[in-house]
């Protein structure tokens, strides 16, 4: 049994989309981040670093794993699933699991902080972390124009770029012009994995949509303005 503590960010879908493709037990323990749970000592124990997801492995006398990238690796390595055995195979996998890490997560992430969090609008800050993701969306579809999946068969590096690109509306960053990524992102929307991954711990698909003059969008906008700070 797998102890998931998260909440419904991108980097939070990406554990709980794995647990559910590999079929995995798990219990979910929603961290409510403006009451700022991800800072208290009990999850502190799990992740010094305060953030979400982390997960426990009943299995494994309670071990600890921090950091999305890390966790899915951890799941795939055991289980044997969704990651490749073989050095080169292994190695293409990690590869694009980490130009999610290193490149997709974060410049969406400070997309979405300048366009949607921020109350003052720094149109220069903005057009750099829009243009940078549409970057990387063209990276993707590049790849993606005579591969099927990122790295071979269906993977974890698939399951982590996923979880941001498929956001892209929230960051304000469109997806036009990219047959091949567009064809990837329905693909892996029509998987029943992640369509229940992206409901843990509760579902933000009308946000993740676009839908950003509903009062559940505004809310969610003003929370994470507080969450930044912290």
């Amino acid at each position: 049994m797998i102890d998931l503590y998260t909440s419904p960010t991108p980097n939070g879908w990406k554990a709980s989309i794995a647990l559910e493709e590999l079929a995995l037990p798990y219990q979910t323990h929603a961290i409510d981040l403006m009451a700022g749970d991800q800072k208290k000592p009990s999850f502190l124990k799990l992740n010094p670093n305060g953030r979400i997801p982390a997960i426990a492995d009943r299995d494994e006398d309670g071990f600890a794993v921090f950091e999305s990238g890390a966790i899915l690796i951890y799941l795939a390595e055991k289980t044997g699933k969704l990651m490749p055995t073989d050095m080169k195979g292994r190695s293409l996998v990690i590869q694009w699991l980490m130009f999610q890490m290193g490149g997709v997560g974060p410049m969406m992430g400070q997309a979405n902080v300048f366009y949607r969090y921020f109350p003052e609008k720094i149109q220069p800050a903005i057009d750099r972390y829009q243009n940078e993701s549409r970057r990387l969306f063209e990276v993707l579809n590049s790849r993606l124009q005579d591969h099927e999946y990122l790295a071979g068969d269906y993977s974890i590096a698939d399951i982590a770029n996923w979880a941001w690109a498929r956001t892209h509306k929230w960051s304000g960053v469109s997806v036009e012009e990219l047959p091949h990524l567009q064809r990837w992102l329905k693909a892996l929307h029509q998987r029943p994995a992640c369509q229940k991954g992206i409901t843990v711990p509760v579902d933000l698909r009308l946000l993740t949509e676009g839908k950003e003059d509903s009062e559940g969008a505004k809310r969610f906008s003003k929370e994470a303005r507080t969450i930044l700070q912290r």
